[in-house]
């Protein structure tokens, strides 16, 4: 029997649950919220130092609920290519750049003219919201911060640095977004000199643990702010919905794992290397030895929902989950309306971050509720055209875990399903990312043999939802004028897109 913390560092604040090998629960879970800044259109940035106040808040809380004083192990997921930059010690140089911050895009268009073998891991360019697009940008655009900027890291290195006093990074932020060569296992400076940043490389953390692999100890200052009598071991983590692979097991191909929160990211993994151009990957041993990771995503999507409701139509939570109701009982109000959900851009299978948001059909006749259900339906058609564009690359998706906030929002969820046109469990489980976490920590200590066996013993059950056909249908037919008003509306977006960063740069 072992007892892990473990911690999930999401876009809005950090949740911690501790989980019990041996019961294969949470026992009890806490969180903490941290803020975003939004300085200019486009920009999105967070404090370090928030996310270090709220991991002591959150775990001390935790550690309480479940009378722990001692732990055997503790791990972290975090967002992805949310990039701080930092002096050696930990101090913040400047603000975190979050995820969905996309300021970099002509970094990241830069990119593309890249000719490297290693490129073909991430489809042959980088995206706007990685880290290396925005070193580029950090570096053009603040060249007295990275002057002086020690360390270049991500969200999930910096926490893991405050818990432990070692900068590791992990083998899968790595190989997902640092242009790693995860087959090689090695940096490849040349990516990085042919792109302008050839000093990126001594500024990131220069060792890579797999996910699963010890880190090290807890610092001892870090125990006591905790209130444990132990230093526990720090297991390797990284990116929150990839880490929840292992929560819904959903590691061996065929199987899809679904995370719809503030965005949406879908994830399967291959046997071998293949074809999936407009996506992100394959990348070869990113969370597991010998497999092939593919990362599908949507920018906006519950943070879509959630500015209609409250930046929009001025509802407070009560609301919007009225609204919700009203929409889930009569899905078919968007009739007549088509949105586009590219309201911070497109991250598959488009690959544009310069894509914007549009609602057509519009008539006085329209109400609050045939505007949220049009960004609804919205959605659900981003999903499903991931799914066809996968599906003609010959990804084989046979078991769809479902997990996150959508599963909170009936209007969204049944939409997503009946788009797809799939069965699909849906978890009920809080947050598959702290599970996910608490199954690579026991594989760490040896309380599993591997990531697999560890993943199979505490995978969280689901409960089947079924497409509705009518509905089915209608997305189906709709999905083709979905992306014909894409295609045909992409200049005037690309050209809003660039009025809305030049007015402010």
């Amino acid at each position: 029997m072992a007892h892990i913390l473990s911690f999930d560092f999401g876009t809005g604040g950090v949740r911690a649950g501790v989980y019990d090998t041996e019961q294969r629960r949470m026992l009890g879970q806490s969180d903490a919220a941290y803020a975003t800044h939004y300085p200019r259109a486009g920009w999105a940035e967070q404090s370090p130092e928030d996310w270090r106040t709220a991991l002591r808040a959150a775990g001390r809380d935790v550690l309480r609920k479940t009378e722990r004083t001692t732990l055997d192990a503790v791990c972290c997921a975090t967002t992805a290519s949310t990039v701080a930059v930092c002096k050696r010690d930990g101090t913040p140089l400047s603000p975190a750049l979050l995820w969905m911050d996309c300021r970099a895009q002509a970094e990241s268009d830069r990119t593309t003219t890249l000719e490297h073998p290693v490129m073909r891991f991430c489809g042959g360019s980088d995206a706007v919201e990685w880290l290396v697009p925005k070193s580029m940008w950090l570096k053009r655009n603040q060249p007295d911060v990275w002057a002086k900027a020690e360390i270049v890291c991500e969200a999930l290195d910096y926490v893991n640095f405050d818990l432990t006093g070692e900068w590791v990074g992990s083998r899968m932020n790595a190989a997902c977004k640092w242009n790693y060569d995860s087959e090689s296992h090695r940096f490849v400076p040349e990516i990085y000199e042919a792109l302008g940043i050839p000093d990126l490389i001594d500024r990131l953390p220069q060792r890579i643990v797999p996910v699963g692999g010890i880190i090290g100890r807890m610092r001892p200052d870090m125990a006591a702010d905790l209130e444990l009598e132990n230093c526990p071991v720090v297991a390797q983590g990284g990116i929150d919905a990839h880490i929840g692979i292992l929560g819904a097991d959903t590691v061996e191909p065929g199987g899809m794992l679904f995370i719809g929160g503030t965005s949406i990211v879908q994830l399967v993994q291959l046997a071998e290397k293949g074809d999936v151009s407009g996506f992100w990957g394959p990348y070869p041993n990113a969370l597991t030895d010998d497999r092939w990771l593919v990362e599908c995503g949507q920018v906006a999507a519950g943070s879509m929902l959630n500015w209609l409701a409250g930046e929009m139509f001025g509802l407070d939570g009560d609301g919007h989950a009225a609204l919700i109701s009203k929409v889930a009982a009569k899905p078919d109000h968007s009739h007549g309306l088509l949105a586009l959900d590219y309201m911070m851009g497109n991250r598959t299978p488009y690959r544009d971050g310069a894509l914007r948001g549009a609602l057509m059909g519009l008539t006085l006749g329209h109400t609050r509720a045939d505007i949220y259900a049009a960004a609804v339906d919205s959605i659900a058609l981003g999903s499903a055209n991931i799914i066809s564009v996968l599906k003609s690359h010959g990804v084989v998706i046979d078991r769809v875990m479902m997990a996150g906030g959508i599963v909170k929002n009936a209007a969204w969820l049944q939409a997503t399903v009946d788009a797809m046109g799939l069965p699909v469990q849906v978890v009920r489980e809080d947050n598959l990312s702290l599970v996910g976490t608490a199954v690579a920590a026991a594989s760490a200590i040896g309380v599993f043999p591997d990531l697999k066996t560890a993943a199979k013993a505490c995978v969280v059950p689901g409960i089947e939802l079924l497409p509705d056909p009518r509905r089915a249908d209608w997305f189906a037919d709709t999905l083709a004028l979905y992306r014909e008003a894409t295609a045909q509306l992409r200049p005037v977006l690309h050209q809003l897109a660039q009025r809305q960063m030049g007015s402010l740069s």
